[in-house]
């Protein structure tokens, strides 16, 4: 099978990668976070950020045109050119990582993102100028070298004024054209098997049916009830993952 995986692990994936894409529609984040929990497993800590961000270019750039009148382009453009140097660096960083370290690396971002997202909320920062710049220059390492990033730049598109499907709309179009970048590096280094590459469209071919699911299912349930259910997955993940790296 493709990616050396056998058809109940590739429909696994799928299941995974359509509630993934539920939870990202509700919360507006968290698909990232949630796949390398059953990637990992099946082919390899350091296989799982350059199949996630090729699977992203599916899905971002469907967000993106659906959501087309409501991009900020003048703020999409700054943090594209000052994230654009930081992703690549932090791309090309990923890359030299050996398996044990892609599984400390990505442990630890699992564990940190939930009360890193708590503070985020709760500092309500505003950004501009200098400071917005010098944001988008951090959230583009991270967005090379780790998977899951999506609550940062949110983050920050909100500390920068923008709200509702603008913060939506202008996250899938940087998004979108970062990832180029990022899987591009991921690719040209070696570090994106071509085996892999049906496994990254299967998991973007989710976006569209788990997103409807979504719109479905944010009716029926509170956003603190689902918020407080994905912290406790994604430590519980991190934690898992941390464990595997220091028994290997």
């Amino acid at each position: 099978m493709f990616a050396d995986l056998s058809l109940a692990q590739l429909l696994m994936v799928a299941a995974a990668a359509f509630g993934a894409q539920i939870v990202g529609g509700i919360a507006g984040y968290g698909t990232g976070l949630l796949m390398p929990l059953i990637l990992v497993p099946l082919i390899g800590a350091e296989a799982v950020v350059p199949v996630v961000s090729l699977a992203a270019l599916i899905s971002n750039p469907a967000r993106a045109i659906t959501f087309r009148k409501d991009i900020d382009r003048r703020k999409a453009v700054i943090v594209v050119l000052c994230a654009l140097p930081a992703t690549a660096v932090g791309a090309y960083w990923f890359t030299l990582l050996t398996g044990r370290g892609a599984l400390i690396l990505i442990g630890c971002l699992l564990i940190v993102m939930v009360p890193l997202r708590h503070l985020l909320r709760r500092l309500r920062v505003r950004l501009a100028g200098a400071g917005f710049a010098g944001a988008s220059f951090g959230f583009g390492f991270l967005m090379g070298a780790t998977p899951g990033t999506g609550v940062v730049l949110l983050s920050i598109l909100m500390a920068a004024g923008l709200a509702g499907n603008q913060v939506i709309a202008t996250d899938a179009a940087i998004s979108a054209l970062l990832g180029v970048v990022r899987t591009g590096i991921y690719a040209g280094f070696g570090a994106l098997p071509w085996n892999m590459v049906f496994l990254a469209v299967l998991i973007g071919a989710m976006a569209t049916p788990g997103t409807l699911a979504a719109r479905w299912i944010s009716r029926r349930f509170t956003a603190e009830f689902h918020n407080g259910i994905f912290d406790v997955a994604i430590v519980a993940g991190g934690v898992v993952l941390l464990w595997q790296a220091v028994n290997d």
